[in-house]
């Protein structure tokens, strides 16, 4: 292992802040790189089954954090003084059966998961489609404050509707209707799959695909189906508000959907960049579908834990990372089946154990900081929207949260990534923090990605919450040993291993830049619980109506 890179706040550095965080102005201890490496370690090791939610590995893994929680000292903060706070999930695993697109000439099968990949949210044992309508919605977008309609008042009910990735605007050309209006090339949540998914099932589709493409989605297709045909939710009085499947489409599949209906894929996607674009439905063509479904009621759980304010106790700053990953799945190509999730997320939790470790060594904040190590992140956020919708900790008393997801191994870095450049005050904060550091921030040089709608801070921030994450896959960092083409480098090398088996623990990790961005956050959350401050959201930020100031 490398020499580890000290992070101390000194007190002549920490008095820049001292009228606004009384106690950054004293000595902390150092981050130790070497707790760190330890707990992403273990958490990654493959005793571990990869923390699949619901599984044996879900409870080794609660059992773990609880144990050291208690042994940092902490206080319980889950319901009834408990560790923890049950969220009640439905598992689903499409097991075989057969998708196909029915034509005049026949029957063409769609193979999973090289053309199509699939999954359900629905509690049901078999699921059939029947030669369902198939329809091009663009790409799905009811923005009436852009006046923006993708879906004209066409009736989709019982249909399939297919969708482009992204927003209109993500590769609109100036002169383009849709250049601009959705932010560029940062993803909007009109982008986000889940929106898609959303809005499908508001219009009453059976079914949803999106037509999957590298650049826009920010991810290849090996990412797109590593869940092989798993998913989660929680349970929901009325599980039948979603649509029945939902899943991608392989680019070229999608081509050759296109094809056999004397569609131009491309035409539609620069068709799809105008308002007046009207959905289209792909004639001669129908979508069938009779599969077998394994599910399965889980009971998974939040870990929750605090450390109770001085005088403000009643004010809480919560930091986040998820504890879960992928579980066990088919072996890669060298073999291995565990999917650690090293990085993503046994990272950010070993990042907050050590934040928990120096806020509980130190003088007591004013206000209460709590921790939140949440479930089923890669299922969709489902553990962190639990706890905010739950008010187990009401979010009108959450001043601010931080959280941590996938951090920079590549060493220390000149800059900190900014991820959802704009949204609110905290962003001065970290701006401050790392000038102490001799740090600049640079804003998220990969924003189709739309990482600020896809981690555990979104739902508090859906609630009003001003949030600030650390996720390093925003862009690449400019390394102090090779600067930003070192960072490419870096960036390149984890993505693809990016909820792959080979996101784990190695000797080769560097954690020089871990501990800089690990300082970074306790900074800023201990800044703000030993304040009065409660941070704003930028008047643009379309979550500024949420909470008025204060």
């Amino acid at each position: 292992m490398r020499q580890p890179f000290r992070v101390t706040l000194l007190a002549g550095v920490a008095g820049l802040f001292a009228m606004a965080s009384p106690v950054l102005a004293q000595q902390q201890p150092a981050i130790s790189a070497e707790a760190i490496s330890a707990d992403t370690r273990t958490l990654a090791d493959d005793s571990f089954l990869g923390r699949a939610p619901g599984t044996a590995g879900e409870q080794l893994t609660i059992d773990w954090l609880v144990q050291r929680l208690q042994s940092l000292g902490l206080e319980p903060a889950g319901p009834d003084g408990s560790w923890t706070q049950v969220v009640p999930l439905v598992r689903t695993q499409l097991v075989d059966g057969n998708l196909s697109i029915v034509t005049r000439a026949g029957e063409r099968q769609l193979a999973r998961p090289d053309d199509i990949y699939v999954s359900t949210v629905h509690p049901v044992d078999h699921l059939r489609i029947d030669q369902a309508p198939i329809i091009f919605v663009g790409h799905g977008v009811t923005a009436p404050e852009q006046d923006w309609d993708d879906f004209k008042g066409v009736d989709v009910r019982g249909k399939v509707v297919v969708f482009l990735v992204n927003d209109p605007d993500f590769s609109a050309a100036e002169g383009e209707d849709a250049f601009g209006r959705f932010g560029g090339t940062r993803m909007t949540y009109y982008g986000r799959w889940t929106y898609k998914f959303e809005e499908a099932a508001r219009r009453g589709a059976i079914a949803a695909l999106i037509v999957h493409d590298t650049p826009g989605a920010g991810y290849g297709w090996d990412t797109v189906k590593a869940p092989a045909g798993e998913n989660y939710d929680i349970v929901r009085p009325k599980p039948n508000d979603r649509v029945l499947l939902q899943g991608w489409l392989s680019g070229q599949a999608a081509v050759d959907l296109f094809a056999a209906s004397g569609l131009d894929l491309d035409v539609m996607r620069r068709a799809a960049r105008s308002r007046a674009f009207q959905p289209v439905e792909l004639t001669g063509q129908r979508f069938s579908a009779q599969m077998s479904v394994a599910q399965s009621r889980v009971e998974s759980r939040n870990v929750l834990a605090r450390i109770a304010g001085a005088t403000r106790p009643g004010e809480v700053v919560i930091y986040g990372a998820h504890w879960d990953a992928y579980g066990v799945g088919a072996p890669a190509e060298d073999g291995t089946t565990v999917r650690a999730g090293a990085n993503d997320d046994a990272l950010g939790v070993a990042g907050l154990l050590e934040i928990a470790r120096l806020i509980k060594a130190g003088p007591p904040l004013a206000r209460t900081v709590a921790f939140g190590f949440w479930t089923a992140e890669e299922r969709g956020l489902l553990g962190s929207e639990y706890f905010a919708a739950s008010a187990v900790i009401p979010s009108e008393t959450i001043v601010a949260n931080v959280t941590l997801d996938i951090m920079n191994t590549g060493g220390p870095s000149r800059d900190v990534m900014l991820v959802g450049h704009g949204q609110n005050e905290l962003e001065q904060d970290l701006a401050r923090a790392a000038a102490a550091q001799g740090r600049r921030v640079t804003p998220e040089t990969l924003p189709e990605r739309g990482l600020f709608y896809r981690a555990d801070h979104f739902p508090l921030a859906r609630r009003g919450v001003p949030t600030l994450l650390f996720m390093q896959i925003s862009g690449a960092p400019d390394l102090v040993e090779g600067g930003r083409e070192a960072g490419e480098a870096w960036l390149a090398g984890y993505m693809r291993c990016y909820h792959q088996t080979c996101d784990r623990w190695t000797p080769d990790l560097d954690w020089r830049g871990v501990e800089q961005d690990v300082a970074l956050a306790y900074t800023v959350g201990t800044g703000i619980a030993n304040s009065d401050r409660w941070p704003e959201w930028s008047p643009t930020s379309e979550f500024a109506r949420l909470r008025p100031p204060r």
